[in-house]
């Protein structure tokens, strides 16, 4: 694939640490997800073969196309670790210059980036060169804190240097994800960069996603923690791109959405770790739900992976429509 599908026809899922493994983007691709994203990968951790690192790329064919995030403060690390990701196969990268966590921030990745605006364009400019123009994607912030914006002079210079698409979530590091995105800030960065830009944050709904696009006039749109709660978002945002006005949207399933993604992890990984974590994630769908705590009680006291189907089986007629 020379390059990789951005319209609004197109929806992308988000790179989300500690979610999108390989079961979880098949659940989404399943539903309608275009474009994937791997859990931020640190090139350090590579570099090193850090414990866990290289199971964050686990993939198959039908996981295509699949971008691989990375992290890290020094451009040599993507030197020394991207041409054996390439040779494995993968094509497509993104620079993480946006998450705000403080175990990122200490590598100098991640949104930390912000303040060092030449390091950030340096190592993303390393990227292009190894991975080839239109390649390599760059996802960021309005700046690091309030008052410091700086995504436009870094959009500009990303753009020079040969970055194919601009991925912003708008807020400052320093708010991580509390008070609301500006999407005006989506439309000041559309009009001044002429790559494709994605546009991130709040997008918790499929009208969430079409009010995002029809305020700023981005070239799409990436589902992040509205993907986590449910899966099905993709499909419903795609239902209502085709018609606006369909008052049909595909129902949640809360059953079967469990179900599928109990199976599909079971098959990938069925290790105890792997049983822990997906009990663990499972209440995520039931958020909202009137009884969501028995949902959480049956599905947190199970002790293997019958039990867990089971208990996915037993909320199996349980739909709300999650716009």
């Amino acid at each position: 694939m020379k390059s990789l599908p951005i319209s609004p026809d197109k929806p992308w899922l988000a790179p989300l640490a500690g979610y999108s493994d390989l079961p979880f983007r098949m659940l989404c691709r399943n539903r309608g997800c275009a474009v994937a994203c791997t859990e931020m990968v640190s090139v350090k951790g590579l570099k090193y073969d850090g414990k866990g690192t290289k199971a964050l790329l686990a993939t198959c064919q039908e996981d295509a196309p699949l971008v691989v995030q990375l992290f890290g403060g020094e451009p040599q690390d993507y030197s020394d670790t991207m041409p054996q990701l390439i040779d494995e196969g993968h094509s497509f990268f993104d620079l993480n210059s946006g998450c705000p966590v403080k175990k990122v921030l200490k590598t100098g990745g991640g949104s930390a980036l912000h303040l060092d605006p030449d390091r950030l364009v340096e190592t993303a400019a390393t990227m292009v060169n190894i991975a080839g123009e239109g390649h390599v994607g760059v996802k960021f912030r309005l700046g690091f804190m309030s008052g410091e914006d700086n995504y436009l002079e870094i959009a500009r210079r990303l753009e020079d240097v040969g970055v194919a698409w601009l991925t912003m979530h708008p807020r400052y590091a320093k708010q991580m994800f509390s008070g609301k995105a500006d999407w005006s800030k989506l439309a000041v960065l559309k009009q001044n960069v002429s790559v494709p830009v994605i546009g991130s944050g709040d997008l918790f709904t499929a009208e969430d996603a079409m009010e995002c696009i029809r305020q700023t006039g981005i070239d799409g749109i990436m589902f992040a923690r509205g993907a986590l709660y449910d899966p099905a978002i993709f499909a419903r945002y795609l239902t209502l791109l085709d018609d606006p006005r369909c008052d049909s949207l595909p129902p949640f399933d809360l059953g079967k959405t469990m179900e599928e993604h109990i199976i599909s992890t079971r098959e990938f990984d069925g290790s105890k770790r792997s049983f822990r974590k997906i009990r663990s994630i499972l209440p995520r769908y039931a958020k909202g739900m009137d009884g969501i705590r028995a949902i959480r009680t049956k599905l947190t006291s199970c002790e293997d992976w019958d039990e867990l189907i089971a208990a996915a089986r037993e909320v199996s007629t349980l739909t709300r429509d999650r716009c």
